[in-house]
């Protein structure tokens, strides 16, 4: 992120943070993403995005070009960059970039040899651990072709989109979404003097808010505790140690029906038969390691929105830790993971974990002590996050999207993440893993699939 360069701040142009209209507020970076800005200092980027495989060949590099141009401009956040203003002017701002071209964010890429989707994985985990150009628009896309097949690779930085955002992006690029008409471009960006004051106004509402921002950071620690008293320390696992620069990704798929079905005989949700499946399956890893724990920490995201647009993109996502006991048998563990949260559900304003896991975060960034943290946590085992996707096919210029796999970077010492996104009656289960920390990857996904089944088939 650069410093936004004062000859840019014109006079006029924009009103008030108070107008909500799109296009005229002025568009900061809210306390969440500032959050992930912070975080933003580890051993990978703070990135997320999606593999997109067609059916069949799928459109040819000219056509995502085209395709692009075309719609790009109804998501005004791909155009844009973050700056940060001058001093007393308030948090960074999202402003148009005057000089964006489709083709600067636009690569092509032959399909690896040789030609199996295990290649496609290979080379989207290397793309997601690219950082990004601080001064420019902070995405980018590779069309990825070979002999009858194609697929489009999407990384966007978190702080553009969390994971409903970046549905809400894929979707407005998609042949179904709603293409909007398209606002000016580029627009002015705020002059000092409206910077200052919109920042003067936020501070006092701040100060107005005192009590209710209060209320709100005791809801947000209900949050991370599920209501409970903290838990203790997560126990040191070979699982939990720094990681390197490196991702490796690997995959399974279920039909999303069979884990409805499975879900509703055990009184949860599909996401509690998802954490079922994925301990069951880092159980079986830790047993051939030699390693028992007698219970395994998760990181749940938790969002404060049901749905995201183009037009409202950033963060607005909290966390729950959830312990999940370490107990082998499938049916037993499951009613355990429903009891928790079923107990849970409803406790606190969703997301409100945002606020002060946000606030002990960026203290840690501007006292240099957010890496050493983050490298030496014992807070969680792991991190796991569940999209509902699009229940129909979507279709990029005429092709079927016939695969659709969700892709996040998680920093740390956090050696395997598993990203999980319903689409089109399929659910899929991704595991991005530090390959130095968990050689046994494709056991693990093995593991899992094996778990799903025997779930579709046991009863409370």
């Amino acid at each position: 992120m650069m410093d936004i360069d004062r000859q840019s701040l014109r006079a006029g142009g924009f009103r008030s943070h108070a107008d909500s209209s799109r296009g005229g507020r002025i568009d900061r970076a809210g306390p969440a993403d500032l959050t992930v800005l912070a975080a933003d200092h580890a051993s990978v980027p703070m990135n997320l995005g999606a593999i997109l495989i067609f059916d069949g060949a799928g459109p040819t590099p000219a056509e995502v070009r085209a395709l692009l141009h075309e719609r790009v401009p109804h998501v005004p956040r791909l155009r844009q960059a973050l700056r940060r203003t001058p001093f007393g002017c308030g948090r960074p701002i999202w402003v148009d970039d005057p000089t964006f071209s489709v083709d600067r964010h636009l690569t092509h890429l032959g399909w690896p040899q040789p030609g199996t989707r295990r290649a496609l994985f290979d080379i989207a985990a290397d793309l997601l651990c690219r950082p990004f150009a601080p001064d420019l628009p902070l995405w980018q896309a590779y069309s990825v072709t070979g002999t009858g097949r194609a697929a489009l690779v999407v990384v966007l930085h978190h702080v553009l989109a969390d994971g409903l955002g970046s549905l809400a992006v894929l979707t407005a690029l998609a042949d179904e979404g709603d293409h909007a008409a398209v606002a000016r471009f580029p627009r002015p960006a705020p002059s000092i003097r409206e910077l200052a004051v919109d920042a003067t106004l936020a501070k006092l509402h701040a100060i107005g808010s005192l009590a209710a921002g209060l209320r709100r950071g005791r809801a947000g620690l209900r949050e991370l505790t599920f209501g409970a008293p903290l838990l203790p320390p997560a126990e040191r696992i070979s699982l939990i140690r720094p990681t390197t620069h490196r991702r490796r990704l690997a995959s399974t798929a279920v039909a999303l029906n069979e884990v409805a079905a499975t879900a509703h005989r055990f009184g949860g949700t599909v996401n509690d038969v998802v954490l079922a499946a994925v301990t069951g399956a880092l159980l079986e890893i830790l047993d051939g390691r030699g390693e028992r724990p007698h219970r395994l920490v998760m990181s749940i995201p938790v969002s404060g929105r049901r749905t995201a647009t183009v037009s409202d993109l950033g963060n607005d996502t909290g966390v729950r830790p959830l312990a999940v006991p370490a107990i082998t048998d499938d049916p037993a563990r499951l009613t355990a993971i429903v009891t928790a949260t079923t107990a849970a559900r409803g406790s606190s304003t969703r997301a409100s974990s945002a606020r002060p896991l946000g606030l002990a975060f960026r203290l840690l960034h501007r006292f240099g002590l957010f890496r050493l943290f983050i490298d030496h946590q014992r807070l969680v085992h792991t991190f796991e996050t569940n999209l509902r996707g699009p229940g129909t096919a979507l279709h990029l210029a005429g092709h079927r999207i016939d695969a659709l796999l969700p892709l996040v970077a998680t920093p740390g010492n956090v050696g395997v993440t598993f990203a999980v996104l319903s689409y089109a009656g399929t659910l899929t289960v991704d595991t991005i893993a530090d390959p130095d920390i968990l050689p046994e990857q494709d056991t693990l996904t093995r593991a899992l699939h094996a778990t799903f089944t025997r779930l579709a088939h046991t009863r409370p």
